[in-house]
């Protein structure tokens, strides 16, 4: 055998033992450990969903009792300790995440590698072949005494050919394989983000509902007849912002073409909360007959009340575009919405979000279906954390001062979305079943 081909056989069968072995192995054993690292923030997660739960069932309990100081002050206590689990459950996530960035790291660094060896490998099989290429077979079989050599270099150069197309499929398999990890790798990246953000949210909530509780506190002076009377100027100080409300949209001019939005039945959103407890539909429900002052003097709640602690993440129902955001509790007396938030819809229809202890989101913001857009809260006039959801026809609600509206409430340069009746959609005609 001549020496050319020796080279080119020793090329061809010994780098694809060298390469079976290198691949991974430095890297191996750190990627275990983090692979039994994320498997323990796993255990951990699930112990503190058993503590949320746990919260979630006292709330409700706690939920049921009579309206009175104590009941306000235990309902605090309970959601600031869900609250601060919920942040545990996401510092938990956020280092599982962290963990799982650095394992993709590591297996893409080796994938590299093994990629670089498998070029060099084909680089230095097609050097072989080429400086073996330059003699014909007649030259081979002259310089071959016998013909069993002349046959034994020609299986060389096969082997050596169909070691190349192995490994030119091996650095196909990788490079798929990187690409994957690398896609792996920014989903995980946008994750984190997405989890930070919820963490920042989530302490914010925290802040929120002890200045709730300090508030309650201060105004009532740990009195529960000093809290009753609050109870009775805030619904006092409501009614009347509702009854200027109402009165000004009924003065409101806008007929609902039909054919702008869709087919009443059909399912375009999704619900706005993960655990789903209706309190009140839309329109003339019991509670607003009984209590129609509440509703500027007509029996008719303009949305639908979900139930759900404060803390709790809502959700978009359908993709869209944030067209403004409020807080009527920053100006005194204004007994309204709270925090809301107005989505416009690409199918005709906005939503608003009111009494949410937090806003995440920003106007012009666009956000997609699922995504964290608040959380549940007891801000504005609330008979307790839930959240208020109004559908209406995008064309026939604009956000005004309330100012414009009358200046005897006092909410001065508050906002609110504001509506003629016609605009008013139920939401229960779009929803999934319930």
């Amino acid at each position: 055998m001549t020496s050319r081909a020796f080279v080119a056989f020793i090329v061809g069968l010994v780098l694809p033992v060298t390469f079976a072995i290198v691949p991974e192995v430095l890297a191996q054993s750190e990627i275990e450990k983090l692979r039994t690292e994320i498997e323990d923030r796993g255990d951990r997660l699930k112990e503190i969903e058993a503590e949320i739960a746990k919260f979630e069932q006292e709330l409700t309990e706690v939920g049921a009792e009579k309206k009175t100081l104590q009941s306000a002050i235990n309902r605090l206590e309970t959601e600031r300790k869900k609250v601060n689990a919920e942040i545990s459950k996401t510092e938990a996530q956020i280092s599982s995440t962290d963990l799982e960035i650095n394992k993709l790291i590591l297996e893409m660094t080796a994938t590299e590698q093994d990629i670089n060896r498998t070029e060099a490998a084909i680089a230095d099989i097609i050097r072989a072949q080429y400086q073996a290429s330059d003699q014909s077979l007649v030259e081979l079989l002259l310089q071959n005494d016998r013909l069993s050599d002349f046959w034994t270099e020609i299986d060389t150069f096969d082997n050596v050919q169909n070691e190349m197309a192995a490994k030119v499929a091996t650095l196909d398999e990788l490079k798929v394989v990187l690409d994957e990890r690398r896609d792996q790798n920014e989903d995980k990246r946008s994750e984190l983000s997405t989890l930070k953000n919820q963490y920042t949210n989530q302490n914010s909530v925290l802040v929120s509902s002890r200045a709730e509780q300090a508030e309650l506190l201060s105004a009532t002076k740990n009195e529960e007849a000093e809290y009753q009377s609050l109870l009775a100027s805030q619904q006092e100080a409501r009614d009347q912002v509702m009854r200027e409300l109402r009165d000004f949209e009924s003065q409101l001019q806008f007929i609902l073409d039909p054919n702008t939005i869709p087919s009443p039945g059909t399912q375009v959103f999704n619900w706005p909360l993960a655990n789903v407890i209706i309190t009140q539909y839309f329109g003339g429900t019991e509670f607003a007959k009984r209590n129609a002052a509440a509703y500027g003097g007509r029996p008719y709640h303009s949305g639908v009340d979900f139930g759900a602690p404060s803390g709790t993440p809502i959700l978009a129902p359908l993709a869209g575009t944030v067209r403004a955001t409020g807080n009527t509790d920053a100006v005194p007396g204004c007994y309204s919405w709270g925090k809301w938030t107005l989505i416009d819809h690409a199918n005709g229809f906005s939503t608003m979000y009111a009494h949410q202890s937090v806003i995440g989101v920003t106007p012009g913001q666009k956000v997609g279906t699922g995504e964290t857009i608040g959380y549940i809260g007891n801000t504005g006039f609330s008979t307790g954390p839930h959240l208020h959801f109004t559908v209406y026809a995008k064309e026939g609600v604009s956000v005004r001062r309330f100012n414009e509206i009358k200046t005897v409430t006092g909410c001065g340069p508050a906002t609110t979305p504001v509506a003629a009746t016609e605009a008013y959609i139920d939401p229960m005609l779009y929803l999934p079943p319930y």
